[in-house]
């Protein structure tokens, strides 16, 4: 009997876990990516930038004319009340998944939150204040306040999602000026 609870127990935390992982084929990603760029979703994934400390999202390049990027990631916000959350942190927070569009050159194209999970800071989905993004390079200093607009209400989202299109805008910027000296 008590190895049929533990069976039990280990099928549905496994499939717990299953069901928080990042749905990386979401339909409002192919959405995106058609609507913006008029191309189909055939992609390929960046394996040498998929790395061990990459591990709330991945980077694909789309196999279009012209050489286009996207990164699909979580980003971990906070329970109400109030809480510290690293974005490596695999432990029990709030999240929410979201796809950035880039250039060949890696310039922000367009960011789409596409997963909300969290309770609060629903503002961010916002497309208008998602465009603020738009253009994004990492020579541009991205910061809330000056050039991002915060959201009573929504602050520990709004400094999430900044800091992770900026890290990652600067991840892809680094990969793409290796991959041209060669």
């Amino acid at each position: 009997m008590r190895n049929i609870v533990t069976v039990a127990f280990l099928l549905i935390f496994g499939l717990y876990v299953k069901s928080q992982d990042i749905n990386y084929h979401h339909k409002s990603v192919s959405k995106e990516i058609n609507r913006l760029w008029k191309v189909n979703d055939e992609r390929t994934e960046l394996t040498e930038l998929n790395n061990k400390d990459l591990r709330m999202g991945k980077f694909f390049e789309l196999k279009a004319n012209e050489n286009k990027f996207i990164y699909i990631g979580r980003v971990n916000s906070c329970r109400a009340g109030g809480c510290a959350v690293d974005n490596h942190n695999s432990g029990p927070s709030e999240y929410f998944d979201y796809l950035v569009c880039f250039s060949a050159n890696g310039m922000v194209e367009g960011v789409k939150v596409f997963n909300y999970a969290a309770t609060h800071g629903y503002e961010i989905v916002a497309k208008g204040w998602l465009k603020q993004f738009s253009g994004y390079s990492s020579e541009q200093n991205l910061e809330v306040g000056k050039n991002v607009d915060s959201i009573s209400g929504a602050t520990i989202s709004v400094f999430a999602i900044t800091d992770d299109v900026k890290a990652k805008t600067q991840l892809l910027s680094k990969y793409l000026s290796k991959k041209s000296i060669f």
